[in-house]
């Protein structure tokens, strides 16, 4: 029997900056469980505590990374459970304390950046307790790490307000700095050039809209695709799906030879 439960847990105002989300999790499948996980504008972090999951062909329990510009495959064998922050660009580099770009694209052992965390959060019963647990673990660490540069994360908020339309050469104008220098500056901090972070944002933009209702034609005029093709790219490579698979169909009428 298939089962998936996810309880989660909005951010306290200290990480709101930082983390995106808290969840944490149980799931089990008859079968072996395979996802496209979509590519997004931040990182994961997933804290596990049962049997290990293929994670683009490695296997791991607890794992985390920096940002993609793919999606990432994702097979479950065996029941398992565990919590998951989705972290923002500079919650990721706070917490891991490292210069993002040696994290772009990458799945590690989240022991190697976090040592201790599994066990310590292994051995609290109960979701709402393990919750608070790994939200106080986020914050204090989170705090005690490197503060990002303001101008990055000014930066940063104009793409997401935009939904990634403003330009790298429209930043480098406006903050003063060569394109060259800023570009060395999200590389740090956030892991990609900020063109590749522009995409990334556009396409999260059209896929939360997609899943909403709103038809591929209209995403893509919105966001700024130059055309349904040109979003049809974008998607095959940052979530392995196209528009047409996210965009929820109404069911199909009955007819009379399906009636009861």
């Amino acid at each position: 029997m298939d089962d998936l439960t996810v309880v989660e847990r909005a951010p306290g105002p200290a990480l709101r900056p930082y983390v995106m989300g808290l969840y944490a999790y149980r799931e089990r499948y008859a079968q072996p469980h395979v996802r496209l996980e979509p590519a997004l504008p931040g990182a994961v972090l997933i804290i596990g505590f049962g049997a290990p999951m293929q994670v683009d062909g490695g296997r791991f329990t607890s794992f985390t990374g920096g940002l993609t510009d793919r999606y990432t495959v994702t097979t479950t064998q065996a029941p398992t459970e565990g919590v998951e922050a989705l972290l923002t660009p500079f919650g990721a580099r706070r917490l891991y304390g490292v210069p993002m770009r040696e994290l772009t694209n990458l799945i590690l052992p989240a022991d190697d950046l976090l040592a201790g965390w599994t066990q310590r959060l292994g051995q609290v019963e109960g979701w709402p307790e393990r919750l608070a647990l790994f939200e106080s673990m986020l914050t204090t660490r989170i705090h005690g790490g490197p503060e990002p540069r303001g101008e990055v994360g000014w930066a940063w908020a104009r793409l997401l307000e935009s939904g990634g339309s403003v330009s790298a050469a429209a930043l480098s104008e406006e903050l003063g700095w060569s394109h060259r220098h800023l570009v060395a500056q999200f590389h740090d901090e956030v892991g990609l050039a900020p063109k590749a972070a522009a995409r990334l944002i556009r396409f999260d933009r059209a896929r939360r809209m997609l899943r909403s209702g709103v038809p591929p034609a209209r995403t893509a005029a919105v966001c700024g695709y130059y055309d349904q093709a040109h979003m049809n790219r974008d998607f095959r490579l940052l979530c392995g799906e196209t528009p047409g698979h996210i965009f929820p169909r109404p069911a199909a009428a009955a007819t009379p030879d399906s009636a009861p």
